[in-house]
């Protein structure tokens, strides 16, 4: 009988999943659509200010996170 190496992969922990991504300007690019989505009249008006809370909290966080240069 000859002799065999047998080769064996390095062990692997348990895969991980990987994790959920949201960027700044992911939330940069939602306050846009919720904005053109408004000026075209995609929301009825008893959905109004649920939708103008979103937009103000995520303008306030935007705008706290990278604040607006000013021009001179």
């Amino acid at each position: 009988m000859e002799n065999q190496e047998q080769v064996q992969a390095p062990e692997q922990g348990p895969a991980v999943p990987p994790q959920p991504e949201l960027t700044v300007n992911d939330l940069a690019g939602l306050r846009s659509i919720i904005d053109v989505a408004v000026r075209r009249g995609t929301f009825g008006a008893s959905e109004m200010l649920s939708i103008g809370t979103v937009f103000d909290k995520l303008d306030k966080f935007l705008n706290a996170v990278n604040p607006p240069t000013e021009s001179k």
